[in-house]
């Protein structure tokens, strides 16, 4: 039997910036040339519906898939989880330039501490940040590398990637974003690209990482927007994403695990960076008299609700008891330097 192509989907940038479009160019235009993969583009991973034929697509892909997409390789992977395309994440050997400086501090990767995702199938799915990189042979590499490590075998994709390879397809798809130059990609060898519709609009809406959630409710009682609700299992989810606030965090400030990701806000803990960054031992708040995340969640919420025609409720409504009961840390050289600091009376 012939061996199945990997397939790597390419998650497109939200703006016109040209150098992303480019990268993006080269990527397809290099993968359409290489036997070893099927390469499809949708748009903005986390701009897209339920019932957007991208979203589809992704729900459709069998077996182990390479995702690339401008967001932290965290929020790529519960992005597609929500959407549908459930897997066990893969380990890339892509680092960026500033990946050492943070460490995951959290247990072995392997054994996550949340509840978990459910109905995993039984492959693997690369998350991989476009935005560590400008050279796209880089990419190039790392997913060739995976490709000739997988054998497996043929299964049709879905029916809307059909036709014989043409250079003017890759054009006709990239035309509304970007400029390309299809003799680049012409060859009796390339492969097709997947087609969808390019009208999405941008959100903003929490996405749950299961790996770090332990279904605390915390944000179900901070949340007084309806965002969130519960499952057959009495799990939390992001029930009516939607109906969250443009550009309001709050919710993923006072989550106990750092579990609530929001892709597109400018702090990395947030934005589904790894690691324990936004619970740094380190709390600028008790040194310098900046105020908790609590105190900025809170505030943050306030401005919601009157902006929304309601009244402020400050620290009388769903103040997370858990978050201030959760087990202090061992205590660590860190812990000694703010104590040292602290006798320094700044």
């Amino acid at each position: 039997m012939a061996t199945k192509k990997l397939t790597v989907v390419i998650s497109q940038s939200q703006g016109k910036n040209p150098a992303k479009h480019q990268l993006e160019e080269e990527l397809t235009a290099a993968l359409m040339m290489e036997p070893v993969v099927d390469v499809s583009l949708v748009p903005h991973l986390y701009d897209l519906s339920g019932d957007h034929t991208g979203t589809i697509f992704l729900r459709s892909l069998p077996g182990d898939s390479i995702v690339l997409a401008w967001m932290y390789p965290r929020a790529t992977r519960w992005i597609l989880d929500r959407h549908g395309m459930k897997g066990r994440a893969g380990v890339t050997l892509l680092k960026n330039d500033d990946e050492d400086d943070f460490e995951d501090d959290r247990p072995d990767n392997n054994e996550p501490d949340g509840i978990g995702s459910v109905d995993v199938p039984d492959r693997k799915i690369y998350c991989v940040d476009l935005r560590d990189h400008s050279d796209a042979q880089v990419y190039l590499d790392e997913i060739l590398r995976i490709a000739n490590d997988k054998s497996v075998q043929t299964v049709d994709l879905m029916s809307w990637i059909q036709g014989q390879p043409k250079a003017e397809q890759l054009q006709r798809y990239l035309h509304s974003t970007s400029t390309i130059d299809p003799s680049n990609a012409a060859s009796e060898n390339a492969g097709d690209i997947g087609q969808f519709d390019h009208a999405v609009k941008r959100r903003w809406y929490p996405v749950i990482d299961y790996d770090r959630c332990t279904n605390c409710m915390e944000c179900i009682d901070f949340c007084l927007f309806g965002v969130y609700g519960v499952d057959k299992l009495d799990r939390i989810l992001v029930e009516q994403p939607d109906d969250c606030k443009k550009g309001c965090p709050a919710c993923s400030r006072v989550c106990p695990e750092n579990a609530i990701v929001f892709p597109g806000h400018k702090t990395p803990a947030i934005a589904g960076a790894d690691g324990e960054i936004g619970g740094l031992k380190i709390d600028l708040s008790k040194l310098f008299g900046a105020p908790s995340a609590l105190d900025v969640a809170i505030r943050e919420r306030d401005v919601e609700l009157v902006d929304d025609g309601r009244e402020a409720v400050g620290m009388t409504v769903g103040i997370p008891k858990r978050r201030v009961e959760k087990q202090p840390q061992e205590r660590d050289e860190l812990d000694d330097l703010i104590d040292s600091l602290n006798d320094l009376d700044l």
